[in-house]
């Protein structure tokens, strides 16, 4: 009872953060499942691509009904990351759990300094810019990221959406859910037939609360502020972020 109301709660969180800020709800997944559930670092992060694309998928659908989503360009987005995600989705499989968790509570760190720095205006300069090149680059970087860690990448996602591609920080949050979807479905492929099997008894209601959160998560940024939820996540990711680097060095 005690595994399945954490499930349920850390899910909950997940689905809010994903569905609220468009990213950044893997990377709580991930220690959740390993802390709080008793995972291994490569069976968090096999478990936390499956809740993290259905969550995602399910955020993408609210946020198309509110017209935040641009297709063509978030497709082209998401493709470059694809071979990358699935090659390091693979690559993980073989790689020590102490390196992963460390490679984790970097990235833990990163992401909540991006959430919690200023945002600055693009200038039009700057933005035209950013061709495809770099727009690919970015989106294969995010591809190998979500492969090697399990995570979906949001939080790389709309920055970049916003500064390299010019996107409002409504349609970022609405296509990087796209991007996520795309790379964690991409990734999960070649881990499950390398690690064992998913703990449903876990994964299904972790997702189920995360599904519903996702839901909320929209109306919550909308209530509260959007930066308000960011600024709560990019604290929450800076403890995540500690007890994870601990970890890894003992």
């Amino acid at each position: 009872m005690t595994t399945l109301i954490l499930a349920l709660a850390a899910g909950a969180v997940v689905g809010l953060a994903l569905g609220g800020l468009g990213g950044g709800g893997s990377m709580l997944a991930v220690p959740a499942l390993v802390y709080l559930l008793g995972f291994s670092p490569a069976r968090a992060a096999t478990a936390s691509l499956l809740i993290v694309a259905a969550t995602s998928l399910t955020g993408l659908i609210a946020h198309a009904r509110a017209g935040r989503v641009r297709w063509r360009t978030g497709v082209l987005f998401a493709a470059a990351g694809l071979p990358a995600a699935a090659a390091a989705g693979a690559l993980s499989a073989h790689l020590p759990s102490a390196l992963l968790t460390a490679g984790f509570a970097v990235l833990a760190a990163l992401a909540a300094w991006r959430m919690l720095a200023p945002r600055r205006e693009v200038g039009a300069g700057h933005r035209s810019a950013a061709g495809p090149a770099r727009s690919t680059a970015t989106g294969a970087g995010l591809g190998a990221v979500t492969g090697l860690l399990g995570v979906g990448g949001g939080f790389l996602a709309v920055p970049a959406l916003v500064s390299v591609l010019a996107f409002t920080m409504a349609e970022a949050v609405g296509t990087s859910l796209l991007v996520i979807t795309a790379n964690s479905l991409a990734a999960l492929v070649p881990r499950l037939g390398a690690t064992a099997a998913v703990d449903w008894g876990v994964a299904a209601p972790f997702t189920g609360a995360a599904i519903l959160g996702a839901w909320d998560g929209k109306r919550l940024a909308d209530r509260l502020g959007g930066r308000t939820l960011q600024k709560a996540f990019a604290f929450a990711l800076l403890g995540v972020a500690g007890l994870m680097l601990v970890t890894a060095l003992h």
